[in-house]
């Protein structure tokens, strides 16, 4: 994984197979770092931000590759419904604190945290593989447009 402010993605790949997600073209992509554990979670996330960019989410796609996820804000709640894949979630108070963490959501599943003021979709397995806990504090870093 890379340090903090060492964010080593390289460059989007190209082809409809492989188009990084993006949710909101006016909305930079992020990297995300937990800062407690030292690690980048992903280095590619979507902001969903916009009413509408909140209700598509993933929907529509056949997975989430490995560096990237999705960031909703404000959400206090998660629907599968009519999703493809598991995916992690990642709930995160106003201070970008872990709330709560539920691993491998299958698809057509609710998951909830009232206490959370945002939440962090990532690909099956990456709150496991990155020791996500509750209690770990996350920094949102954006990409440069150059």
């Amino acid at each position: 994984m890379f340090g903090r402010g060492e964010i080593e993605a390289g460059p989007a790949p190209s082809g409809p197979a492989t188009s990084r997600l993006v949710v909101d073209a006016a909305t930079p992509q992020v990297a995300v770092f937990n800062e407690t554990r030292g690690v980048t979670i992903a280095a590619w996330v979507s902001q969903a931000f916009t009413s509408e960019s909140r209700r598509k989410g993933l929907l529509g796609r056949e997975s989430l590759p490995p560096e990237e996820g999705l960031w909703i804000l404000p959400c206090e709640g998660v629907h599968t419904f009519g999703m493809r894949f598991a995916i992690d979630l990642i709930y995160l108070d106003r201070r970008r604190r872990i709330r709560k963490v539920v691993r491998n959501v299958r698809p057509w599943r609710i998951s909830v945290c009232l206490s959370a003021h945002s939440v962090l979709e990532l690909p099956a397995g990456a709150a496991e593989r990155d020791r996500c806990q509750v209690g770990d504090m996350l920094s949102f870093t954006p990409h440069s447009s150059d």
